[in-house]
């Protein structure tokens, strides 16, 4: 599942989710900035590489910045279109050490406990009554490994109204922290501003940055 914005509304069956944002991509030549996300930056610079998760991966600007700093990337997303352009950008770099696979989150079954960073940048992860995908990143996490995710503030009022958008169908940096325990250390829960110049999602001024350890 793709990075999302408040100017999309993703249908909710996943056929549809998959011809959604592939048509999406084909739209343009290219969708977002090209750039590695400034939270996945400075939030993992400081970290020893090791197995690393993108969430959404889009067309791989951070899948690659990881693999470049050193780290295995398994990198998902349902649009086949911008897995093969982030594909490309990977041969160009020479860049191999990144896994791409055409699954949304819940649907990919990853094994438990698997990556030392998971990493889901304004992604696209519908709510359930179970909460599968706030689930799925929670396990997917390894002991000592961390947990990152960044969306932007959702949109209320007037402006949640203008773009049709309903936030109660995503999932949320808040509730993904909802259900960490004791099992868990946050490190970062915070609002802070936010810059991108091109791309889809430039208008956006602020992220919301979880960031959480698994103690065990």
């Amino acid at each position: 599942m793709p990075h999302t914005d408040a100017d999309a509304h993703p249908p909710q069956d996943p056929d549809a989710v998959r011809e959604f944002w592939d048509q999406r991509y084909s739209d343009r030549e290219t969708l977002w900035s090209g750039e590695p996300n400034a939270a996945l930056v400075s939030e993992t610079r400081p970290l020893r590489p090791g197995r690393a998760l993108d969430v959404g991966c889009g067309e791989g600007a951070d899948a690659l910045w990881l693999a470049a700093a050193g780290w295995t990337v398994t990198a998902l997303d349902v649009s086949r279109v911008a897995l093969e352009r982030a594909a490309r950008q990977a041969e160009l770099a020479g860049i191999t050490s990144v896994h791409w696979l055409q699954t949304g989150l819940v649907e990919a079954a990853l094994p438990h406990g698997t990556f030392d960073l998971v990493s889901a940048q304004y992604p696209a992860l519908l709510r359930t009554p179970g909460n599968d995908a706030e689930r799925a990143l929670l396990d997917a996490v390894a002991p000592g490994g961390v947990l990152l995710v960044v969306h932007h503030p959702t949109p209320i009022g007037e402006e949640a109204a203008a773009h049709g958008f309903d936030a109660a169908l995503y999932v949320s940096p808040a509730q993904v922290a909802a259900l960490l325990d004791e099992n868990w250390l946050i490190e970062v829960d915070e609002t802070r501003p936010r810059h991108v110049a091109t791309g889809a999602g430039a208008h956006h001024t602020e992220d919301v940055v979880l960031r959480a350890r698994r103690l065990g």
